[in-house]
């Protein structure tokens, strides 16, 4: 909104007669560093329009409507409208040139794999970043200290109801034991770019349960085993 104010100022006039409306009138004044306009519309028809380069008014109704007059002098009314908004506009340039530009630097990055690890098998690994003013963020994607571009991605910035941006990279990857992966966020609040790392750990959620299971089974067996032998022989003894 503030870069469209400083490339384009326009104005709005809306009118309309009584509370039952019978027309509506519509004014629009723009202009910009190389452009202008200014054009009437009734009922939502234009009606007449100021050319600025052929330096005329322009009626473009066709032949068969009535059509609205304008009194003698619209088009110079124009140009000296167009001067006063091109005024208002460098004004307003100079206004939002020194004032200091919104900032809000982004969060550290959660960086984290789509699915669960298994060695060997293709991943995603998602870098997430949020909190940011204004869009967007730059991120970028190691391997093992190597710069990675390929198989990398990154969604447009999504808004937050605070009025931040939220946005994520994603990496595909093959998982293999000891590679280190790191997302690196770079934005303009920023005076250094933060990075999250992430390295690959073993895990083989298939065996080590099972292990611990088979082992509190055989235990569990050694025990009931263990009982039965006492209580024959303490049966013998009696």
């Amino acid at each position: 909104m503030k870069m469209m104010m400083m490339m384009m100022m326009m104005f709005l006039v809306l009118s309309c007669v009584s509370a039952d409306i019978l027309h509506q009138d519509l004014n629009i004044l723009g202009c910009s560093s190389s452009d202008g306009e200014y054009m009437y519309a009734l009922d939502g028809e234009e009606v007449w329009f100021a050319d600025f380069i052929k330096k005329k008014g322009v009626d473009p109704q066709p032949d068969f409507v009535d059509h609205v007059t304008y009194p003698e002098g619209a088009y110079q009314q124009a140009e000296g409208e167009q001067q006063t908004c091109r005024f208002n506009l460098d004004v307003c340039r100079k206004a939002y040139k020194d004032l200091p530009l919104e900032q809000d630097a982004p969060s550290s990055p959660m960086i984290y794999p789509r699915d669960n690890i298994e060695l060997g098998q293709k991943n995603v690994l998602i870098c997430h970043v949020t909190g940011f003013y204004p869009a967007p963020v730059k991120i970028y994607w190691t391997k093992n200290g190597e710069n990675v571009t390929e198989g990398t991605s990154i969604n447009v910035p999504f808004p937050s109801k605070d009025g931040t941006f939220s946005q994520s990279s994603r990496l595909q990857f093959l998982p293999q034991q000891g590679d280190i992966y790191s997302c690196t966020v770079g934005h303009r609040a920023l005076d250094q770019p933060l990075t999250r790392i992430w390295d690959v750990e073993k895990t083989e959620p298939s065996i080590g349960p099972s292990v611990f299971c088979g082992l509190g089974l055989t235990v569990g067996l050694l025990g009931v085993a263990a009982g039965t032998f006492f209580l024959v022989k303490g049966n013998e003894c009696s």
